[in-house]
């Protein structure tokens, strides 16, 4: 079977002017030997020769690696959709300045408010910075989206998150669920929240708003509502199965390939674009097993007895891996038991 890549999500660094307590990555400092500027151009060009139609580019913070404009322009120039995701705390005018010239499509900004707890996880004075990129964004006519990482402290605040997010006129607000891997396994923090309470979260205000609002892959699954929940308007984007290895992957910043960028354990490396082209890796029979041998027999727990089960084929893999270590059984599928708690 022939896959199709359409999808990467990249780290380019891992060095950050934070430290977040649920930062899934244990970001902070630069990896020892992270990718050349060559070697990067290098996997721009194959990502441009697979097809790839669109990346995000990550970290650590992007703009804590000197030459991310390069690499965003490479994948431009080769009709790649480029997204940059921040936390907003770097943005001066040249940062800017270069965002203007560098011919992305997005900027998203995490904002895990209101103040008092964004703060709290990320860094004093992170929430008023965060909000300053936005508007700073936004006035250099850049499409800018939200991204909130919801765990136990912040899930119940969506709404003044939603009053701060409706003073400005951004493209979309997403909605993730922590996943208790890097850092966030290491401290106290409850990763755990009601999904069913988001989802009617969702419900209740995505008319109401002119962004879309919408849940990302590990939360939720196969309510009536889903397509809609997903944040698509027309409804029909309703959750497919992981796509990890079947449409998308993960690359870090020492050139290792996984399925997805978020499945971050050693155990889901597929190999390393050093050793390695991308293509090879891609295209090697046997890779990505965990999702393009997916069968149905495979499914545990609630899971295994839904009627979806098969097409939803247990929800996102990462999350599941992380919270209890199965990866075809979602531990808090909203159809099956409403939510984690």
């Amino acid at each position: 079977m022939t896959y199709t890549l359409k999808r990467c999500v990249w780290e380019i660094t891992l060095a950050c002017c934070f430290k977040c307590k649920y930062c899934g990555s244990r970001a902070g400092h630069a990896r020892e030997n992270e990718l050349t500027t060559e070697e990067c151009l290098n996997v721009a060009d194959e990502l441009i020769v697979l097809g790839c139609r669109r990346v995000s580019l990550i970290g650590g913070e992007v703009f804590m690696r000197r030459d991310w404009k390069e690499i965003a322009m490479r994948l431009a120039e080769g009709g790649v959709a480029v997204n940059i995701i921040t936390n907003g705390f770097l943005f001066g005018e040249a940062v800017l300045e270069e965002l203007r010239t560098a011919n992305i499509e997005s900027v998203s900004v995490s904002l895990d408010g209101p103040r008092e707890i964004h703060d709290k996880y990320r860094q004093s004075g992170s929430f008023d910075r965060a909000l300053s990129a936005v508007e700073a964004l936004l006035g250099a006519g850049i499409p800018t989206s939200i991204i909130t990482t919801l765990h136990s402290e912040n899930a119940p605040h969506l709404p003044e998150i939603l009053e701060t997010l409706k003073k400005y006129p951004i493209y979309a607000w997403q909605l993730q669920a922590c996943s208790p891997m890097g850092y966030a396994s290491d401290s106290e923090l409850d990763h755990r929240f009601d999904f069913r309470k988001v989802m009617d979260f969702i419900d209740e205000n995505a008319d109401t708003v002119p962004f879309s609002i919408g849940m990302a892959d590990n939360i939720g699954y196969f309510t009536d509502d889903d397509g809609r929940l997903r944040g698509n308007r027309s409804g029909v984007a309703f959750f497919r199965g992981c796509m990890a290895g079947i449409s998308a992957i993960g690359i870090d910043s020492v050139g290792n390939i996984r399925g997805c960028e978020s499945m971050y354990d050693e155990r889901f490396i597929e190999g390393n674009i050093r050793q390695q082209s991308l293509r090879s890796i891609w295209e090697e029979p046997g890779k990505f097993a965990y999702n393009r041998a997916f069968g149905k027999e495979l499914l545990t727990g609630k899971c295994a007895e839904c009627k979806f089960g098969e097409y939803c084929a247990g929800g996102c893999r990462s999350y599941n891996y992380f919270v209890h270590g199965k990866l075809y059984e979602s531990p808090y599928c909203a159809r099956s038991n409403g939510g984690s708690k």
